[in-house]
């Protein structure tokens, strides 16, 4: 069976987790943790990265640094999403408000975005679908104008960039996920960036549970205490230093998804051409990871037939997020905002491949023969 994911995992990452029990430092903010730290920093130019438990407390984080976001007030994101977009906000008595996406990259439809912006809204989040980038330019001027924040759901973009810029950079702040779905990953975890650095301290505090333990540990405080609400965002040293391991050759990892995105689009690219699956759509300017490789079908019907097919063959491939304005807690929290045209139809046509860093290219070969079978 070809699965659908297999965990990345990079060979010196024993020996450094060994390294955290030897020296017997395996909580929060050790050394590993910091060496994260300091990687995406370098990588992504964000003025301040804080590795998190998963980019849920990335995202949860984010919207307690925004303390203009108070119950009753509007947040603008897509309906085609994970929940953890929406909880966290929910968790502070926002609404979501969800806006159609765009049917070629499944990124919220900036073009739509301003329609809803009311005198309750206080940030846009757009989510980087597949790691492709949403068009930026246009949130951040819409979100200049209107004098709202803006919050980057990168959980899928680390290594990609829109115009030369890295994702989760752009905004005011933006969450990355390593989760073991991920290009890179710590089993569960994730990462707030901070653009701007007066918010730095501020984050500091929320993520050591209210405290000002993180000066302290500086040395510039000689005693630390209760500042502010906040919780335990810490990741274990070991699950960064399982990380970090991975970060060291992050080129390598990128490129041989690269490899096999580009392999399977240009197998597939006949099928895309005589009208039976689209491909997926990278616009001008963007620079993606390669973090998934979705067909569309012409509909819910095709995609779960071929599913099945695929499944008898010997390969798993899944369908994606089920929109979240058609779910109970949506419907309970949140609301969409104009005409559903894409979402949900789009979202019911999606089907992803099998992705992952050590997918080899005759398993890539043979997924498209099987893909192609089931239309000829």
């Amino acid at each position: 069976m070809i699965t659908f994911n297999v965990p990345p995992y990079a060979p010196k990452a024993m020996e450094y987790i060994q390294e955290c029990v030897t020296n017997q430092k395996i909580c929060g903010d050790g050394s590993y943790t910091k060496k994260c730290n300091e990687w995406i920093e370098k990588k992504t130019g964000t003025a301040k990265c804080l590795l998190t438990t998963s980019c849920t407390h990335a995202t949860e984080l984010a919207a307690l640094l925004l303390p203009r976001i108070q119950p009753g007030d509007e947040v603008i994101m897509p309906a085609f999403t994970f929940v953890s977009t929406a909880d966290a906000f929910v968790l502070r008595g926002a609404v979501p408000v969800f806006v159609d996406i765009r049917p070629d990259t499944m990124n919220l439809d900036e073009k739509l975005i301003e329609a809803a912006v009311t005198e309750r809204t206080r940030a846009i989040v757009p989510v980087h679908y597949a790691g492709v980038a949403c068009e930026m330019d246009t949130i951040m001027e819409i979100a200049d104008r209107h004098r709202l924040a803006v919050i980057e759901d990168a959980a899928q973009g680390i290594m990609s960039t829109y115009k030369g810029r890295a994702l989760g950079t752009i905004g005011n702040f933006g969450c990355f996920s390593f989760h073991e779905t991920k290009n890179y990953s710590m089993g569960e975890g994730g990462a707030l960036l901070i653009r701007d650095e007066k918010d730095v301290e501020e984050a500091e505090i929320i993520r050591e549970k209210g405290t000002n333990r993180s000066k302290y540990y500086r040395g510039q405080i000689d005693k630390y205490t209760w500042i502010n609400y906040g919780s335990s965002y810490l990741p274990s040293d070991m699950n960064a230093a399982y990380l970090y391991a991975q970060l060291e050759i992050a080129e390598e990892i990128n490129d041989a998804r690269l490899a096999a995105w580009n392999r399977y689009y240009e197998n597939l690219r006949p099928l895309a051409e005589s009208g039976k699956i689209e491909l997926p759509v990278v616009p001008e300017g963007c620079v993606h990871n390669g973090h998934m490789f979705y067909i569309k079908t012409q509909g819910l019907e095709e995609r779960t037939a071929l599913i099945d097919y695929l499944k008898t063959n010997e390969i798993l491939a899944v369908f994606h997020y089920i929109p979240l304005h058609t779910a109970p807690a949506g419907r309970k929290f949140g609301r969409f905002h104009g005409e559903d045209r894409y979402t949900t139809k789009e979202s019911e046509r999606l089907l992803r491949l099998p992705m992952y860093y050590g997918l080899e290219p005759g398993q890539v070969d043979y997924i498209c023969e099987m893909v192609r079978k089931f239309y000829c």
